[in-house]
């Protein structure tokens, strides 16, 4: 996600995927917690859990993983009406349950089954706690079946759907997928999503991956996308409206599909077409893209924000229309999101404090694309960066322990610190390492993660055997420490000066 200006440009400033069992380790109290309480006497009454992330302890679920999801949605043409809505989710058990929590709020529940069988349902805080009609072991699979609503009028703009001039799409980070559908909501848990959305006839449905099927009817089409590879349920994406759906091709036959405002297709068209270019780029700079299509899907709606939704990334009509954006400063922001499909999508955070693995690594690479592209020196964005870096900590929080959201505003997560104040991390890490070491963690780590969850222990480690020593001492500084350390091969940088004490915060 890229918080977008409002005013005006900013400064130039796995294969080997980890077992979900281990990925889902920070569930590990709460599933201690839930098996002590099967374990009493008396019934306990249902209650929401989480698995313990610190900045959103009651996301997630812990006793199962969810292998896939199959989501069907019926539109009627309204944006401000619940959607009808069947959400079939696919587990394996990992741990005894007598109930099983789903996050899920926002919706009506009409019925849910389980294997097949009706179960009962209650909820509890945000979450839609289910009852077997007999408790589950480890190692059996579940089939849940919810028949739902899902309703496109998001309480105090929380977020979920975003009601477009034309329809719908969706924007569900960092917490909000269990506003549209019940699921397991948190990254450490990845899967395989279906979407089967109904239409009236007109309307365009797109979703993430590639088409499945098309079944058009007398008044109503309904359309199938199903993704190649696992996916986080804050990075679904399902777009509805008077879309034209636009084909071409990038690098090595990626096929490639952009999604536009009809009215918008002529306009937007110079826009789109540097797509490709920007795929070998970046192709360039990690290695080969990592999954089975991309494409640009332009929502006419004020969001306040871009966001890498998988192999779809979601922005604003705006960010293409305004005339006093800078051409270089445009497409460094869709490089951004690009960039975030391999750093964010293909390689998931294990936890949410792992933000700046995502947000560090989009910005490192906008940034570069900026310096070699359009003579934005990454020097004098890194430099200003220091500046405001000390500042940035103590108002957000270290990168890697940043603070948690502020209530009511769970998207405030998203702070200088975990943009620019994390992509300096990353300058400072080619500083102390060399640019050769550098280039060989960012492949390996892409490579290494590819489709599964990372941690800042993770990406520690591995530069620490590229580059040959320890570092540990130096990311704990970096990543923790509450004043910003120096800047390797730049003794003169400083936190103090006219640009620390006057210049705004990024927004």
């Amino acid at each position: 996600m890229l918080l977008t200006t409002r005013t005006k440009a900013p400064r130039p400033k796995t294969s080997r995927s980890r077992p979900k069992a281990v990925r889902i380790a920070l569930g590990v109290l709460a599933t201690a917690t839930s098996a002590a309480l099967l374990a009493a006497s008396a019934p306990q009454p249902a209650a929401p859990l989480g698995i313990g992330d610190r900045l959103f302890p009651h996301l997630g679920n812990p006793g199962y993983d969810v292998t896939s999801y199959d989501i069907a949605f019926t539109y009627r043409g309204d944006n401000s009406k619940p959607l009808d809505a069947i959400t079939k989710i696919d587990a394996t058990v990992t741990a005894p349950l007598e109930r099983v929590n789903l996050d899920f709020t926002h919706g009506k529940v009409r019925s849910v089954d389980v294997n097949g069988a009706r179960a009962d349902f209650t909820t509890a805080g945000e979450d839609l706690v289910v009852t077997p009609h007999a408790p589950v072991q480890p190692g059996e699979r579940l089939r849940i079946t919810v028949r739902h609503t899902s309703d496109p009028v998001s309480p105090k703009g929380a977020g979920g759907w975003v009601r477009t001039s034309d329809g719908l799409a969706m924007a569900n980070q960092a917490d909000v997928a269990h506003h549209v559908f019940p699921c397991n909501d948190h990254p450490a848990d990845k899967a395989q999503f279906t979407f089967r959305v109904t239409t009236p006839k007109g309307l365009t449905a797109v979703a993430n991956g590639l088409p499945l099927a098309k079944a058009r009817r007398a008044d109503t089409t309904t359309w199938a996308y199903r993704t190649h590879h696992p996916m986080a349920t804050e990075l679904a994406q399902v777009s509805i409206g008077r879309s034209t759906v636009l084909h071409r091709t990038g690098p090595g036959r990626l096929p490639l599909r952009d999604v536009v405002p009809t009215k918008d297709r002529k306009v937007l068209e110079p826009w789109l077409k540097k797509t490709p270019g920007q795929i070998s780029w970046m192709e360039d700079k990690v290695g080969r893209y990592p999954f089975e299509t991309y494409g640009v899907l332009v929502a006419d709606a004020r969001t306040g924000f871009e966001l890498e939704t998988q192999t779809l990334s979601l922005f604003e009509r705006e960010l293409f229309t305004r005339p006093e954006l800078p051409e270089w400063y445009v497409e460094a922001i869709m490089v951004h999101e690009l960039a975030h499909q391999w750093f964010g999508d293909s390689v998931s955070p294990g936890t949410w404090s792992d933000l700046w693995l995502n947000e560090g690594h989009a910005t490192w690479y906008e940034a570069l694309y900026a310096e070699e592209k359009a003579r934005q020196p990454m020097e004098k964005r890194m430099r200003y960066a220091y500046r405001l870096s000390d500042r940035w900590r103590a108002s957000g929080g270290p990168p890697a322990a940043p603070k948690g959201p502020r209530p009511g505003q769970k998207i405030s997560i998203f702070r200088p610190v975990v943009y620019d104040g994390s992509a300096l991390v990353l300058y400072a890490l080619r500083q102390e390492i060399g640019r050769p070491a550098f280039q060989a963690v960012e492949r390996a780590w892409v490579h290494t993660y590819r489709d599964g969850n990372a941690t800042t222990a993770d990406f520690v480690r591995l530069a620490s055997d590229i580059a040959g020593r320890d570092l540990t001492g130096f990311f704990d500084g970096w990543l923790y420490g509450k004043k910003t350390p120096p800047m390797p091969g730049h003794p003169d940088w400083t936190t103090t000066g006219p640009d620390a004490k006057s210049a705004p915060a990024k927004k």
